[in-house]
């Protein structure tokens, strides 16, 4: 069976998704519209995460709902008109709690898949 060689998308572990576009606009620290959002996730991840928009603009709501992003209309850099999304102070203590959280689960994912006898 021959494997194939092209990249293949991955899937978001549930509950990433937030956590990873409360990060993107930690990082970029200018308001950043959702298809920026899109395209620094899928650059920094090299295309290994493509955000889907029926995925990123219901969590991007959800964020800006829950008061962790700020909302505003703009222009985009086409002069098109775009909401661009900008990290609360709220918004950075759930990024904190949520890294916290993520890094415990994912140590406990490590220890079930490292080979037996592998100290952590």
């Amino acid at each position: 069976m021959e494997k194939d060689k092209k990249l293949k998308k991955a899937e978001m572990v549930p509950g990433t998704l937030e956590m990873l576009i409360l990060k993107t606009l930690e990082r970029n620290r200018e308001p950043m519209h959702g298809y920026g959002v899109a395209q620094y996730l899928r650059r920094t991840t090299s295309d290994v995460l493509q955000v889907e928009e029926g995925s990123l603009y219901p969590a991007l709501q959800r964020l800006a709902i829950n008061g962790w992003v700020k909302a505003e209309w703009g222009q985009s850099e086409k002069n098109h008109r775009a909401r661009f999304y900008k990290l609360t102070p709220a918004g950075r203590r759930r990024l904190k709690q949520e890294v916290a959280d993520f890094e415990r689960v994912l140590e406990a994912i490590l220890r079930v898949v490292q080979p037996a006898g592998v100290a952590s």
